[in-house]
C-alpha cells in the first residue's frame, strides 16, 4: 500500500467519524503515532479512539481542530 493510500484510508476513517457527529476531544502523540479521541454529544455513542500512523493524517486532524477553534472565535 502506498503512503497516499494509507493516508486516504485514515482520512476516510476520520471523516466518517465526523460525519457521524463525533468531534475531536483529545490527542496524544506517541512514538507509534497519534491517538486521537473522538467524543459524541450523544451518551449512547460514547467515545472512539483512532490511532493515526501517517504524518499527513495527523496534520489533517490538527488542521480540523484549528479550523474549529477559529470558527468558535
Amino acid at each position: 500500500m502506498s503512503a497516499y493510500d494509507e493516508f486516504a484510508k485514515e482520512k476516510q476513517e476520520i471523516d466518517a467519524l465526523l460525519d457521524q457527529g463525533y468531534t475531536v476531544t483529545g490527542m496524544l502523540e506517541t512514538l507509534d503515532g497519534a491517538k486521537v479521541k473522538f467524543g459524541s454529544g450523544e451518551p449512547a455513542k460514547g467515545s472512539v479512539e483512532l490511532l493515526l500512523l501517517t504524518a499527513d493524517a495527523r496534520k489533517y486532524v490538527t488542521t480540523l481542530v484549528f479550523a474549529g477553534l477559529q470558527k468558535a472565535q
